[in-house]
């Protein structure tokens, strides 16, 4: 819950699986395990934020150490009266050994597991490397763990069953039941908290990923096109300063509103107006954008409207024309636009895999947000780029 076993067995260099075991048997020593590990949350520092992570290596000897401390522990509350019972306590010590000696792992393994399911789907250096519930359960276990391992979560659930005896029938069933539910979460249990682990590293991994995306997308559509364009200004002294006063102005408030393009624009048909003036500001052409219907702006259409942004700036950049037109609709379930331009044309096939102009500042930004671009275009006959991203349920009219 709050990492502390995490962190002690980082440090004490023991599986965090055993520390968990061990505190889970000590709650019920009189609750002495809650206690415990409420004070280790309140009195154990955190680690430094970005501070390397130093690791002692787990050892069989630690991992022995460590359950010997705990009986000890469990023993002396016995002594002093805080116990929950023989009948209840001491299948619950078994169970625990049982589990233990399953999901313990040494630091080799620990490392091995982690490679493997760090290392992404179709790497070149390992081609077949498994995804998260396989890499869950390929720690190597040698099959005396297992069958001693199973042996005692069986005679635990076994011996707590025969030592209520005394319950009505009724009980029996109940105890029973709990009893079995208890063997399978020990049993499972770990290797369950790993694979969940693992899905919130990946899933954190993956954001990461976006967020980097996005910002080499706008990058890319700011900063990058306004440096282009001062170069280009190098005899218009005043044209220079206007655009770096504008993009530090735009990337100000870029910065400054969560990575979300900040803007008077509340609605798509002010946003699509917007870009349509600021290409025509900046790069001294005409563009004529008609616009069928509207929505309120999100970060949903903020995309729509980057991409298409983008692909104006590519045709007063590279069409060599005068005039671009664009076309916006809202249909019942998706936001269609175009952007055409008469000038000199492409070969999209011949665009070299470095430029991000159309690659990630309209076709991979938009299939984040679930829609598609395809650019249609040949030499000397013009461009058209077609946009379209699907509306998600609230914001369909």
């Amino acid at each position: 819950m709050a990492g502390v076993a995490a962190g002690l067995g980082a440090r004490l260099g023991v599986d965090p699986v055993l520390i968990r075991i061990g505190f889970a048997v000590l709650a019920f020593a009189g609750g002495a395990g809650v206690l415990l590990y409420a004070l280790a949350w309140a009195l154990v520092p955190a680690a430094p934020s970005g501070a390397p992570r130093r690791r002692r290596p787990a050892t069989t000897q630690q991992g022995v150490a460590l359950a010997l401390i705990t009986l000890g522990v469990l023993l002396l509350f016995r002594a002093v009266g805080l116990w929950f019972g023989d009948a209840l306590v001491f299948p619950l010590i078994l169970a625990a050994a049982g589990s233990a000696v399953l999901w313990w792992r040494s630091d080799e393994q620990q490392r091995a597991s982690w490679q493997r399911a760090a290392t992404p789907r179709g790497h070149v250096e390992d081609t077949s490397a498994p995804g998260v519930f396989a890499s869950a359960t390929s720690v190597p276990v040698s099959p005396i763990r297992i069958v001693v391992g199973t042996l005692l979560v069986a005679g635990a659930v076994a011996g707590f069953v025969a030592a209520n005896e005394a319950f009505a029938a009724a009980q029996d069933l109940l105890v029973a039941v709990v009893a079995a539910i208890a063997g399978v979460a020990l049993l499972f249990g770990p290797w369950l908290w790993r694979v969940l682990d693992q899905l919130g590293t990946e899933r954190r991994a993956r954001i990461r990923q976006e967020e980097r995306a996005e910002v080499a997308a706008h990058l890319h559509d700011s900063v990058l096109q306004t440096l282009a364009l001062i170069q280009r200004s190098s005899d218009q002294p005043r044209r220079m300063v206007a655009l770096a006063r504008r993009q530090e102005r735009e990337l100000r408030s870029w910065l400054y509103a969560s990575g979300v393009d900040a803007g008077p624009a509340t609605s798509l048909e002010q946003a699509v107006t917007e870009v349509g003036d600021e290409v025509e500001a900046v790069h001294g052409l005409t563009v004529e954008l008609v616009v069928v219907g509207d929505l309120p702006l999100d970060e949903h259409l903020r995309a729509l409207i980057a991409a298409m942004r983008e692909a104006c700036v590519n045709a007063a950049k590279h069409a060599g024309v005068d005039r671009i037109d664009g076309y916006v609709e809202v249909d019942h379930d998706e936001v269609v636009a175009y952007v055409r331009d008469r000038g000199v044309g492409f070969d999209p096939a011949t665009v070299p895999p470095d430029r991000q102009g159309i690659a990630g500042s309209i076709v991979d930004r938009l299939e984040r947000h679930g829609g598609s671009a395809v650019v249609h275009s040949t030499t000397g006959g013009g461009t058209e780029v077609e946009l379209r991203l699907p509306l998600r349920p609230l914001e369909r009219p």
